[in-house]
């Protein structure tokens, strides 16, 4: 596949050719939300936590006798049927994440950014490179994408110059290409790329 590549000025300067097998495969809505479902999982931080009957306050002095009260045979008011008592099976800290093979993991970036590039959303420039790290100057250079929910991904840094501009607009993000994953291509509209980053992005999935 051939796509265009443009300057700073927002000109066509040159067409490059990207692999077909990284950009042309056919998406599959499957594999890209099992990606997803995974890398959400673990950033959940699985600290959620109750108080079963050894962590709440209370004595453990046996309430009643055991025979000739009549009633249930009690041995603490820390018992979960008490008012203030503990939890029974609460939930405890623990970590959401799982495994998830390599070869899945690649091949749902792969057709993440397939996605964008046979949707028309995929924008590469010769490179980030800005006359001036302003919020304004990011907005007017990036005014051709028509949209604010863009993800800009950089070689193996992001420019410093983007990155200061692009902190402040809601909507759009900036990585370096290791920091690429499906989840935050398919959360934004447009996926905009330098050469450096296509380049890299081939290397790490070839």
């Amino acid at each position: 596949m051939k796509l265009s590549v443009l300057d700073k000025n927002n000109k066509v300067k040159e067409e490059i050719e990207i692999n077909d097998a990284i950009f042309s495969i056919e998406p599959r809505s499957d594999i890209m939300s099992r990606v997803v479902h995974w890398q959400l999982s673990k950033r959940q931080q699985g600290t959620h936590a109750t108080k079963s009957r050894s962590f709440v306050s209370g004595s453990t002095k046996k309430i009643v006798k055991q025979k000739g009260s009549g009633g249930a045979r009690h041995g603490s008011k820390r018992g979960a049927q008490f008012r203030g008592g503990g939890i029974i099976f609460g939930p405890v800290p623990h970590s959401h994440g799982y495994s998830l093979p390599k070869k899945v993991r690649a091949l749902g970036l792969r057709m993440a950014l397939s996605a964008k590039a046979l949707s028309g959303n995929l924008t590469i420039l010769e490179s980030f490179e800005m006359d001036n790290a302003k919020t304004k100057e990011a907005l007017k250079r990036f005014s051709n994408l028509g949209t604010h929910s863009a993800l800009f991904i950089d070689g193996e840094s992001v420019n410093p110059g983007l990155s200061l501009a692009v902190s402040n607009v809601i909507g759009m993000d900036a990585l370096p290409q290791i920091g690429a994953n499906v989840y935050d291509i398919l959360r934004k509209e447009k996926l905009v790329i330098s050469v450096a980053g296509i380049r890299a992005l081939e290397e790490r999935l070839k």
